[in-house]
């Protein structure tokens, strides 16, 4: 067992952490995130970057 002051400094980093987790959480699964999700969801599959070849055949 630590002293009381570890005690207290120990339940606050928890209080802390487990304050963040739920606000990261909650900051992910908001409702207006939905589209940017989506577009980023797509990146992937995107033909954005093809390479394309020219007449003479080089790329």
């Amino acid at each position: 067992m630590g002293t009381l002051w570890e005690q207290v400094l120990a339940n606050w980093f928890l209080l802390t952490m487990f304050t963040m987790f739920v606000g990261i959480i909650f900051f992910a699964f908001r409702p207006s995130a939905k589209e940017q999700y989506e577009q980023l969801r797509s990146l992937p599959l995107r033909d954005d970057d093809v390479l394309h070849v020219d007449e003479s055949g080089e790329k």
